[in-house]
């Protein structure tokens, strides 16, 4: 377990991340998370930093580590002042310089660009509502033409390739801007043409251009069901697009949009969820992923330290997410006076769903597929956890309550580990924001490596062999070039996901140490490299 840091650990220099949304979902939600990260640093939606945090929050019990840490050891020494329009900022230790600069003028202002080949989400995010003047228009790609990839990933990929410098200038001007750059965040959807194609190539440059650095990502999976989707051609452009996510990116976010409706209809009682209400699901889960980046502790602070111990061989980078309590807040209600602060009001079925938080029952109920984001069965007995981390959110939890939650989950054998590896679950403890009021004590986010990630995949391919068997709706892939002369990429993206199947149900077993990648389709042996800081990397020799 790791208790929460003390403010000697910003004194180390921060490892900042870049953020690319890429495409209409990718925008969507980046923009909610933006939102959220401004709500939990207490910056202003024009940039700037609010006075003071709510006094409510500042003066609980533990609010704030440093002045715990202050009076725990010396009693006799005063509390530190509350703080003041001046001093409220220095008791705040957190990090915003690994998502946020500042400029000139003291506004702070998202490392993130804003990438799309259509301008409409994009100008709603710089040219309508409270945080129109958040982001750097410096860094806002929209294709002059404007009209979009029409869902096809080919055609995606191809204006990639055709805007590459634009897009690539703006990456070294804001990677130039980093004293430490760790790595890239993507968040973009798999099954369109912008998100899915484009999204690809920039996986792909980022990989040439940026060797040394972590690619994470954050994918939106699409409906199952394919009746409720309005894309006929997802099975191919998912396909294709998980190629390059199992090739080039260190580590995927699965966000499932049929897992994330499920738990708005059932958990949150919401009859018909809106697009709004459920990318306020994934901007809670984003955040929560990085709240050890922002307030570190003396583990999992940075990027590598979270995603090394998640990811022990290298293509098996899936992770699940899971979060409890589930809220869906109302962050947009701007006051009768026409201020721009929004204010966080949680709603009535968000309040009504855990009446009592304590350690144990948040780490129990993270293991439960109810609050799971994915919709893969991780009862099924033959599946296990690779690996887990628990990020524990709560201004007064004790160490040791982390440590009986842990004896009686290890008493009950809640959680079945693979057979071949340690079976841990790793905690870390987070301190809750300052600005931002909570209704409950406890909250907790779980990231794990799944092996039920196979169902998932292998559910995909499904749907594309039933339309692929066929050669339906290749006509549009054709008209692109790579895809004139011959429809070999499309075997080569089945394959490489095939292969990803194969390797994830064989973790299920015992003698996965000695697994044949050979036989697995890779068609050449396979060389493990530690790389970028620890993370595995693979190469095959053929």
């Amino acid at each position: 377990t790791a208790a929460p840091h003390r403010s000697t650990c910003l004194t180390t220099m921060p490892r900042e991340i870049i953020t690319l949304q890429v495409g209409q979902c990718g925008n969507q939600i980046g923009g909610e998370f933006w939102k959220q990260l401004c709500l939990e640093h207490g910056i202003q939606p024009d940039g700037l930093l609010r006075d003071t945090p709510d006094p409510e929050i500042v003066s609980s019990p533990a609010a704030s580590e440093s002045a715990t840490a202050t009076t725990a050891a010396s009693p006799t020494r005063p509390p530190p002042p509350p703080p003041t329009r001046q001093t409220s900022h220095k008791f705040i230790d957190d990090r915003k310089d690994v998502f946020f600069y500042q400029s000139d003028d003291e506004h702070y202002i998202p490392r993130a660009l804003l990438v799309d080949l259509e301008p409409r989400v994009v100008n709603k995010l710089t040219h309508q509502g409270p945080y129109r003047n958040l982001f750097n228009e410096e860094n806002v790609f929209i294709a002059q033409d404007g009209g979009g990839a029409g869902n096809n990933w080919a055609s995606g990929f191809r204006q990639g390739e055709q805007h590459h410098e634009q897009v690539l200038d703006m990456i070294d001007r804001e990677s130039d801007n980093s004293d430490s750059l760790e790595g890239f965040v993507l968040c973009h959807s798999i099954a369109g043409g912008t998100g899915s194609g484009m999204g690809s190539y920039l996986l792909e440059a980022l990989n040439d251009h940026f060797p040394k650095k972590l690619v994470q990502t954050y994918s939106v999976f699409p409906n199952w069901d394919q009746s409720q989707s309005d894309v006929v051609v997802q099975p191919y452009n998912s396909v294709l697009t998980l190629k390059r996510l199992t090739l080039n990116a260190d580590a995927v976010v699965v966000l499932d949009n049929t897992a994330l409706n499920r738990i708005a209809v059932d958990r949150l009682k919401i009859e018909n969820p809106t697009v709004d209400q459920l990318n306020s699901l994934v901007a809670t889960i984003m955040a929560a992923s990085t709240t050890t980046l922002r307030y570190p502790g003396y583990m999992n602070n940075d990027l590598i330290g979270l995603l090394a111990s998640l990811i022990p061989t290298p293509r098996c980078h899936f992770l699940m997410t899971g979060y409890t309590p589930l809220t869906i807040a109302d962050y947009y209600q701007t006051p009768m006076d026409g201020s721009l602060s929004p204010t966080y009001r949680p709603t009535a079925a968000a309040s009504a769903s855990v009446r009592k938080t304590t350690v144990l029952d948040v780490m129990r109920r993270l293991c439960q597929p109810d609050n799971i984001m994915v919709s893969a069965d991780t009862r099924n007995p033959s599946s296990c956890y690779i690996s887990m981390l628990n990020i524990i959110q709560g201004n007064d939890i004790e160490p040791t309550q982390i440590h009986k939650a842990l004896q009686r989950m290890r008493e009950r054998q809640t959680v079945r580990f693979i057979p071949w590896g340690p079976s841990s679950i790793q905690v870390a403890l987070a301190r809750k924001s300052p600005f931002l009021a909570s209704t409950n004590k406890v909250s907790g986010f779980m990231l794990a490596n799944h092996t039920s990630m196979a169902e998932l995949f292998d559910r995909l391919l499904n749907q594309y062999d039933r339309i692929r068997r066929r050669n339906a709706f290749l006509d549009n892939y054709r008209r692109e070039p790579m895809f004139q002369d011959n429809l070999d990429e499309f075997d080569s993206a089945r394959e490489t996901v095939q292969c990803l199947v194969d390797e994830y149900r064989a973790c299920e077993r015992k003698d996965y140490v000695d697994y044949d990648y050979g036989s697995s389709g890779m068609g050449g042996e396979e060389r493990v490299e530690i790389g970028k800081s620890g993370i595995a990397s693979s190469t095959v020799v053929r």
